[in-house]
Parts: structure tokens; C-alpha cells; sequence
């Protein structure tokens, strides 16, 4: 990971409001270092886990991100902070209520402010794909919910020398692609929603 990856979470963080992201009666909540729910079984991650996956997954400037399960939209916006205005964030969600939310909450955000950094697509997730193969390859793919086994699907999505962060079985997995095929290092315990994968 490079020295600076801690010090872009944060700023990138700083500069996306939690409660922005939240619901109408959770806003009031958008400090608390914990999940929020955010309607229809999900939740907005923890902070503090968003920010230990995101400087797992060391976003640069100019990548392709994909965000599997992106929820609320949250941390597809601050994908999109990681990635400045050379790079491209995909987030791809199940719920479509909250496909419908993020995207307004995404557009009003992009109309008021003067940040260069592009604004993510939220898509639809289709039935029986997992992630957005159509756009592949990613450089980077964040997953926000937990799966039992390791996603074929979504380690084929991955460019040569990307890195995937997931949460299996309680675990979150650090995963590294290169030429010769993946490494897959663990760092520590997490809960999440479960990821669907039908």
C-alpha cells in the first residue's frame, strides 16, 4: 500500500457527507461510527470499515472501480474522490429503490459542487451476474457485503495487477491479480449484509 493511502481515504472521506447518503430520519445519525439502516435489509457500512477496506483496496487517481452491493451510493462517491476526473466508478446495486436514490443524491451532488471528480453510475444489478463483466476490466473492485466463497465472477472482472476487497465468511479478503494468476491475503473479522449472488 502506498504511504499516502491513509491520508487520501480521509480527505476523500471529508469531502462526501455520510448524511447526505442516509435516509431523511438517519441524518441526524450520519457521525455515528457504526451501520445505519438505510431500508429494505441494507445498511450504510461503518466508517471506520469503509476506511479500512478503501485503504485495503489503495484506489489511485485514474483507475476503474467497480462497488458491488454500493447501497446508498456512499462509498461509490468516494471512489469517485479516489479516482479524480480521469477515472471511472461503477457501482452496482439490487435494491432498486436504492439504485433510484443514490442516482438523485449523485446528481445533486455533482449540480452543486465544483469538485473534478467524476460522477459514479449506479447501475441495476442484473439476475445471475455478479458485478458489471460488460464494463470489465476493473483496476480495483470493492465489495460491500459478505460472501461464502471467493466470487469467480468477480476475480475474472479483474484487470491484471487490480486488487479486490471482500468480506468472506466474516473475513475480509485482500485479493491481487497478476499474470501468473491471485494471491489472497486475509485482515481480520467483519460483518456485513450477505452478498446476493442469483
Amino acid at each position: 500500500m502506498r504511504d499516502s493511502a491513509q491520508d487520501r481515504v480521509s480527505a476523500a472521506m471529508l469531502a462526501v457527507s455520510r448524511a447526505d447518503f442516509l435516509p431523511a430520519s438517519q441524518r441526524g445519525r450520519a457521525d455515528y461510527d457504526g451501520p445505519i439502516r438505510i431500508g429494505f435489509g441494507q445498511t450504510n457500512s461503518q466508517p471506520r470499515t469503509v476506511a479500512s477496506m478503501l485503504r485495503l483496496l489503495d484506489v489511485q487517481p485514474g483507475q476503474r472501480v467497480l462497488d458491488v452491493g454500493s447501497g446508498s451510493g456512499w462509498s461509490t462517491a468516494i471512489l469517485a474522490e479516489l479516482v479524480g476526473p480521469s477515472g471511472q466508478v461503477i457501482g452496482v446495486e439490487r435494491v432498486p429503490e436504492l439504485v433510484e436514490r443514490s442516482l438523485k443524491v449523485l446528481a445533486a451532488r455533482a449540480k452543486a459542487s465544483a469538485a473534478a471528480c467524476p460522477t459514479p453510475e449506479i447501475c441495476q444489478a442484473q439476475p445471475g451476474v455478479l458485478g458489471w463483466p460488460e464494463a470489465a476490466p476493473f483496476d480495483r473492485i470493492l465489495v460491500s457485503a459478505e460472501a461464502r466463497e471467493l466470487p469467480e465472477q468477480l476475480v475474472e472482472q479483474l484487470a491484471v495487477g487490480g486488487r479486490l476487497v471482500i468480506p468472506v465468511r466474516k473475513t475480509m479478503m485482500l485479493v491481487t491479480k497478476d499474470a501468473d494468476g491471485i494471491a489472497v491475503t486475509h485482515h481480520g473479522a467483519y460483518v456485513f449484509v450477505p452478498l446476493i449472488e442469483d
